[in-house]
Order: C-alpha cells, then structure tokens, then sequence
C-alpha cells in the first residue's frame, strides 16, 4: 500500500548534503500547511572533500531559486567571479585556449556565429581565433568583469558567469541557510541501516544509539555511497578506463597577484593543474593519474608550479570516476560523490547537484507509489552526467601531445561511441550534435574543439549559403564591439570591492 512521503532524511553534510536541504526546506517549509519535516544528519568525523571551488553559471540558479542576496553570498564565501577557463598545453606545449562562458556573440542569418566563424576558418587559416567573438573570454583576459545587460543593444547581453568561492565557507553559509529555514540538524555517525519487508529504508541508527526515521533519504555521504551503495546495492559503473585521472592533490597559497575572474587549466605529465582565486587566497591543485604517477611525482610537480606563500599542507584525495548505476532506488536518492564522479575539469560537481535537486522536484513523489517517476529521473540523470563524461572526454582525446606514456595513453584510446559519433559528424560537414538545453551546448563543444585546432573538412551546408564577405563583416564587427565594450568594463577585483564593501 502507498504511502504518503512527509519526512525527508538527508545523510551527509558538505555541499551535496547542504544544496539539498537548503532547497527541500525552501520548496518544503514555506509554511507548516505541507506537514512536511526535514532532517540531515551529519557525522563530525567527515570533513569536506572540497577538491573544486569553482562552479558553473548554473550556481546562479541555486542562488535565484534559494532568494539568496548575491553580494551577500560572495562576502561570506570569500567568492570571486568566474567567465570560463584558460586552458594551456592541452593541445599543444606551448598552446593555449579558453572555454568562456556565454554565447559567441548573437545569432546571424539564423545561424550561430560560430558558424560563420567556422565557415572563415575553413577558408583561411589566419582567420582570428574564437575567442574574439566572446565576451567572456575577452573580459577574462583583461580581468575585467561586468554584470549582464539584458537590453538587447549591448555587448554584455552575450555574458554569462558563475563563481570561484570556499567550499568549506559555501557549505557552512547553505547549512545556517536550511536551519533557518527549519532543517533539523542532527550530528552523529550513521551506523545501521533498517528497511522494511519491500526493501525500503525505514530509520537509520546512531552510534549513540538513536534511530533517525524518514519516509525518503537522501545519499550525500560521499564515496562511501552508505545508503545507496552499501544497503540498497546500486552498482557503479567505473569509466576509468576514459578518465583515467584518479587523484588530486591540493594546497592553499595567499594570493600573488590580481583576482583574475578565470579558472587556469594548465596540462602536465599524467594529468592537469589548476589555480582559482578566491579573495583571501589562491587554490591550487594537481588531478593526475596515479597510473602514470607516483604521489611523490605528483607533489614534485604541484610543487615547481605553485607561487606563493603555503597556507596548508598539501592532502591527497583518491578518486574514481564514473557514475552510479541508478541514482534512485527505492525511497533513496543519491546525490554528490555517492552518485557520481567526474574529474573537476569543467567544475561540473555542485552543478550535478543542483540539477538533480532540480530534477527531483520535478519528479517530486506524493506517495511510494513513484515507480514511472524513479525511471524517469534515472534516464534523465544518466543521460546527462553521460553528456558531461563525453565532454570532458574530449579535452583529452583529440590533444596532439604524445610527449608523456600519460598523453600517448589519452589520445589513443578507444572513447564512447557517443562521443566518437560526434567527432564524425563535426569533422564532415561542422555539426555539433549538443543540444541547447545540455550543461554543455554547441558553443562550448565549439571553444573546445577549435581551441584543440580540431577544424572540419567542409563548413555546414546551410551557412554555405551566406556570401563568404558577409561573415567576414559581421565577424569584424562583433569583435571590435566586444573590443570596446571589454576596455569600458570595470576591473574585476574593482568591481568586488564594490560589491562587497
């Protein structure tokens, strides 16, 4: 028999854990008339992992929906802007490029401009690089940043942004958020998991001997997966063998030069580093493989690459990546590292939360009877964390390095045929099959691949259609638009002295 869902328990803190009871409690708890109560549980023994402290504009929907004051936000979480990433010797030493944020620029004869790009690319070589047509990355690069101007006339109607902040600083500003709201916060460590006859979850017991009972749980206990992993058996499907990169190492530094609203990418021997400002300080990390290096090999190199003052030991975080095989089974939904990993490459982690809290919501079960909900939200979840996993895929396999056993590895390796088929299609005729509503639309597979110099054989047969000189003005137009519009924005760091007093 059905039964009415009215009591949430979350298990786990950090992000994950705090993103879900921050918007449970603002969908749930706007008034006692649902009946609805929300509980997480969070063990003081866990701390954050916080390998990532940059997001995806899709932070800003969280913050729209949670009414949170953005000034606000930034001051407490030490917050800087973000435009896109800089990335250096992913294709080439030596080669660099951006992933920006935004559109490149508005769309021309119903086509996008990169299109028309394209189409000047193929015909000449020497054409100036994407990057021109974007705002996001002219602005990032002169470290400058303005706010959205959404009047149709300006430069800054294509600019989009998210932010680099503290993890540590977010989660505890989203845990005062939920308890404020009605969250009852429970520490303690989970050590027993009771289900019914059916399978379902009924209490968790404490080490302390107390029972937590709820009528749906929420797994945000990491990659110790408890409830999702250990009680209800959701297999993981391990993709390491296209993400090979299975470690990070970080470390804190002060800051050693301007706030610069970009995340830096920079490709090394068996993996990547990256560096993100943030007010008070620099993160610093290196994602490697520890395949093709040993801890001590990754600290050498973390080491030759970081400026500035220490504020931390460095600490190694083991990973995995892949994804759970069904994120929700039963009355359990996982979310954060219990329901997937991919490698922070494009600060995809706290967007694959908000999104399936969103997602949730719009699977949101009355009762236990949500068996056709359940299968839907899996598809869709699957669907896109899959579309992410290809993207980030990309970055390496169509690299040229072939200087390391680590890039010989990447670049020759056999890669999803979800992928494969859309490096075919792009190679033939500049078809990008990424819809508009995935995380990461053409414009983004578009940065990639032309900052990786992957150009088609022939341009898409509908853009053929517009005169050659056409495109050339209108690129040459919008690239001295933006010019301008980038030499009358304010600085970045200006612009959050401002912001926040």
């Amino acid at each position: 028999m059905a039964k009415d869902i009215k009591e949430f328990v979350i298990v786990g803190g950090g992000s994950a854990g705090w993103i879900a009871g921050a918007c449970l409690a603002r969908l749930l708890l706007k008034t006692p008339r649902g009946g609805y109560k929300i509980t997480l549980i969070e063990s003081p023994e866990i701390g954050i992992i916080g390998v990532g402290e940059a997001t995806v504009p899709s932070m800003q929907d969280l913050i729209a929906f949670l009414n949170i004051d953005e000034a606000d936000f930034v001051k407490a979480t030490n917050a800087t802007y973000k435009l896109g990433i800089c990335f250096r010797d992913w294709h080439k030493l030596g080669g660099e490029y951006w992933h920006p944020f935004g559109e490149l620029g508005p769309m021309i004869e119903n086509q996008p401009l990169h299109q028309h790009w394209l189409q000047q690319r193929i015909l000449n070589p020497n054409t100036p690089e994407l990057h021109n047509i974007s705002i996001c990355s002219m602005a990032a690069k002169a470290d400058k940043f303005q706010k959205p101007i959404k009047n149709g006339q300006s430069v800054y109607e294509w600019l989009s942004y998210a932010y680099h902040f503290d993890a540590v600083k977010g989660a505890e500003y989203l845990r005062d958020y939920g308890k404020n709201k009605g969250v009852n916060h429970v520490t303690g460590k989970v050590t027993e998991v009771k289900a019914d006859e059916f399978g379902m979850i009924e209490r968790l017991k404490l080490e302390d001997g107390r029972e937590i009972a709820g009528d749906f749980f929420i797994d945000c206990s990491g990659f110790a997966a408890l409830l999702i992993e250990k009680t209800l058996k959701s297999e993981f499907d391990d993709w390491t063998h296209w993400l090979p990169v299975d470690r990070a190492i970080a470390v804190p530094t002060k800051s050693d030069g301007p706030l610069n609203p970009y995340t830096i990418s920079h490709a090394r021997q068996a993996g990547w580093t990256w560096r993100i400002p943030l007010q008070n300080r620099v993160g610093n990390g290196y994602v490697y493989s520890s395949k093709f290096a040993s801890d001590d090999d990754a600290a050498a190199t973390l080491d030759k690459c970081v400026a500035g003052e220490r504020l931390a030991e460095p600490r190694v975080i083991k990973f995995k990546a892949g994804r759970r095989r069904e994120p929700w089974v039963k009355n359990c939904l996982s979310l954060g590292l219990a329901s997937g990993f991919l490698e922070p490459l494009e600060s995809t982690a706290i967007h694959l939360v908000i999104a399936n809290v969103f997602r949730f919501f719009d699977h949101f079960p009355k009762t236990t009877n949500f068996e056709v909900l359940r299968k839907a939200f899996n598809q869709r979840g699957i669907r896109e964390i899959e579309e992410i996993r290809d993207f980030i895929i990309l970055h390496y396999c169509v690299s040229t390095r072939k200087d390391t056993e680590f890039w010989r590895y990447v670049t020759t390796m056999e890669i999803p045929d979800t992928l494969s088929d859309k490096l075919a299609i792009y190679k033939g005729q500049a078809k990008i099959l990424a819809d508009y509503y995935d995380l990461f639309r053409p414009m983004s597979w578009i940065s990639v691949l032309a900052g990786m110099d992957v150009i088609p054989e022939s341009s898409n047969p509908i853009i053929n259609i517009v005169p050659p000189e056409f495109s050339i003005n209108i690129l040459r137009d919008v690239s001295a638009a933006i010019a301008d519009g980038v030499a009358k924005a304010p600085n970045h760091e200006a612009f959050l002295k401002q912001l926040v007093g």
